[in-house]
């Protein structure tokens, strides 16, 4: 085989490991891109819960809703912190 050609050949198993490493890339991102979509949407979900649960403080058992108000709250605040993380503090 000529220089040219171990040449060529060389440059296309590198190209083709390059290709390949992107693919696992984009793949990794578009998971990451999933996790960080689902918890926004539980950020989303918990806000509305916390929401209902304080127009709704004053019940019957408000004592009981004042420490479920609490925990979502702290579960809320989790989330964001990990969507943060994921997202590069952006």
């Amino acid at each position: 085989m000529s220089n040219t050609a171990s040449e060529l050949a060389r440059l296309r198993t590198a190209l083709a490991v390059a290709e390949a490493r992107a693919e696992v890339a984009e793949s990794e991102l578009a998971q990451t891109r999933a996790v960080v979509s689902c918890s926004e949407a539980m950020i989303q979900e918990l806000k509305l819960e916390i929401a209902k649960l304080r127009r709704d403080k004053y019940g019957i058992s408000s004592e009981r809703r004042a420490r479920l108000i609490d925990q979502l709250e702290l579960q809320l605040e989790e989330l964001e912190t990990t969507v943060a993380e994921d997202t590069g503090g952006a």
